[in-house]
Parts: C-alpha cells; sequence; structure tokens
C-alpha cells in the first residue's frame, strides 16, 4: 500500500516540526492511540486500537525517526502487531515547507500488511487508512494551533 497526501497546516514549520516530535500531541492525534512512549530522541513505542473493516485489534510497535534534517524533513520506519489479526511495517519521508506563516506538509507512506489484515483487501486497507490520516491531521492542526495561540510554542521553540 502507498499513501501520499499534501497537508497545509496554518503554523510556522518550526512549530510543526517540533509538534511531529511532541509525545503528548501526537498521543491526541493518532486515532486509537493508548499509549505513546519516546524511548529516545529518535524511537517511539506505541498501543494503538484500530478497526480496519471486520478486523478490531490492539496493536503493538515501534516507530524510528532517520535523516532529520531539522525542521525540513525526516524518515519514519515502523512495525506493528496486532496479535491474530497481523502485522504491520512501513517507511514513510516528511517533508516540510514554509508557507508565509503556514507549513506545507507533503509525505509518502510505504506499508506492507500481513496476517488477516492482509486477507481483507487492498481497497479496504487503502480507504481505512485515508480516513485514520485525514483524522490524525485533523486533530494535529487543531493541537498544533491550540499550542501556539494559547502562547505555548511558537516559531522560536523547538521540542
Amino acid at each position: 500500500m502507498e499513501l501520499g497526501q499534501e497537508v497545509r497546516i496554518n503554523a510556522h514549520r518550526d512549530r510543526v516540526y517540533a509538534s511531529l516530535n511532541d509525545v503528548e500531541i501526537l498521543k491526541q492525534a493518532i486515532p486509537g492511540c493508548e499509549e505513546l512512549t519516546q524511548d529516545s530522541q529518535t524511537e517511539f513505542s506505541a498501543t494503538v486500537v484500530s478497526k480496519i473493516g471486520p478486523v478490531k485489534a490492539k496493536f503493538k510497535g515501534s516507530v524510528t525517526l532517520s535523516d532529520l534534517n531539522t525542521p525540513q524533513s525526516y524518515t519514519m520506519t515502523g512495525q506493528g502487531t496486532g496479535g491474530v489479526a497481523g502485522f504491520a511495517k512501513m517507511c514513510a519521508t516528511v517533508d516540510l515547507a514554509e508557507d508565509g506563516d503556514a507549513t506545507v506538509m507533503i509525505y509518502c507512506v510505504k506499508a506492507t500488511v500481513g496476517g488477516k489484515l492482509a486477507q481483507i483487501g487492498g481497497r479496504l486497507i487503502d480507504t481505512a487508512a485515508k480516513k485514520m490520516a485525514d483524522e490524525f491531521f485533523g486533530r494535529f492542526e487543531a493541537l498544533v494551533i491550540g499550542q501556539s495561540e494559547n502562547g505555548v510554542g511558537g516559531p522560536d521553540t523547538v521540542a
């Protein structure tokens, strides 16, 4: 599966980059996220409950950030297992470009799934992934803008 999108976020690029590395913001923005822990500067572990078609599972996994180019881009690689539901592996690139006071985020995700997830069909998985991405970015932008309006963070603050 491949998923890519360009998303405009009404916040300065430094704030967006910092927020993409902020455990509390990510935990609130990731659909179904029950737990998110930052294990190091570049490693996170998570527990996420997800329902894709008839398959609902609790996935436990990890994500590693690499190719860090603060505040412009990075690469994420991750994997998770959901018991009998199967597994998922992914690699994503994230690029941030300034657009006045806003940021344009361009991302591309390549993922593979196995187990019951692989049996439900690519179209259903693609639809669910797109819905989850839209939900994530809607929540993420609201959280980033809310922080900026409340005086938390700003263009000169990087977490």
